[in-house]
């Protein structure tokens, strides 16, 4: 008898690579638009593609995905689009690190997993455009399924117009799906991105969640959809903006130090990261968050 997560697993994952495409097409037309203004000389950037790979630990196929790059482009200095759809057996240190957070039934005597998702950071070439992060994914075991994600914005000179268009945005495509969802995603969101050492803010938040599960699938799946598109008119108008604004050396000094607290965050507390590491994923693909350049002062 077909089990009906699997035809779930495959609408999740397929339309994870359709975000995908969606943004990478995106951010390429805007590296070829960008025909004024700082480094507008320049080469228009292009993504470099990288399928990941990853096996189990009696070297059997735990699967993979596709690694999307984008280096020293017009806009972008440094941007990935990765997509995943990854399965196995979840290790002792990977099955404490999701029972700390929720009950799982079962769990231990059949760690069977499958997870799939899509994660984007994007590094600017201009410091008054902002860094931003979104991620969705889906997780399954055979005793319970969820999903995750959020997307946040990282500026390092930060514009009120820009925080605020952002934030209303995310909340106009999480309204239609229950008005109680964007004031509590956006509450998790400052609490999770919060740097407990530096005593601050990585960024000006946006809306996070895990562990989704109100117990139906389809609903669940949609709201998480509409996350994932969201995305590219919360950014993109951002990016409009900002990008023809000059910038100074100390622009770029500010730019540099805030990506320190970016790498200190991701190294440190992000659950992504943590997980990606602990099961076995390309490290490549796992630390792809990570600033081109940084500095610590």
């Amino acid at each position: 008898m077909t089990d009906p997560f699997d035809t779930r697993k495959s609408v999740a994952a397929a339309w994870f690579r359709e975000l995908r495409d969606q943004i990478v097409t995106a951010f390429e037309a805007v590296e070829d638009t960008h025909i004024t203004g700082p480094l507008s000389d320049h080469p228009a950037g292009r993504f470099e593609l990288r399928e990941t790979s990853r096996s189990g630990p009696d070297g059997q196929d735990a699967g993979g995905g596709l690694m999307s790059v984008m280096r020293n482009g017009r806009v972008f200095e440094k941007v990935g689009v990765n997509v995943s759809q990854v399965y196995g057996h979840l290790g002792d240190a990977a099955q404490r690190s999701l029972t700390a957070r929720k009950e799982i039934p079962g769990l231990e005597a059949d760690p069977r997993f499958w997870a799939s998702g899509i994660s984007l950071v994007a590094h600017m070439q201009n410091p008054h455009v902002p860094a931003v992060h979104m991620n969705t994914r889906m997780f399954w075991t055979p005793g319970g399924w969820w999903f995750g994600g959020g997307s946040d914005l990282n500026p390092c000179i930060e514009y009120a117009d820009d925080t605020a268009d952002f934030h209303n945005t995310l909340k106009g495509y999480c309204d239609p799906h229950g008005a109680d969802l964007y004031p509590r995603f956006k509450e998790w969101a400052d609490d999770y991105f919060f740097i407990p050492h530096r005593k601050r803010a990585r960024g000006v938040g946006g809306i996070f969640y895990d562990d989704h599960c109100t117990g139906d699938w389809d609903a669940d799946f949609a709201f998480t959809q509409d996350v994932g598109r969201a995305f590219l008119p919360a950014f993109l108008a951002q990016v409009e903006r900002r990008r023809n604004m000059e910038w100074t050396n100390a622009d770029k000094e500010t730019q540099l130090i805030h990506r320190g607290l970016y790498a200190e965050y991701n190294l440190v507390y992000d659950r992504g990261t943590k997980f990606g590491l602990q099961t076995g994923h390309d490290p490549d693909a796992v630390l792809m968050s990570l600033p081109p350049f940084a500095r610590w002062v």
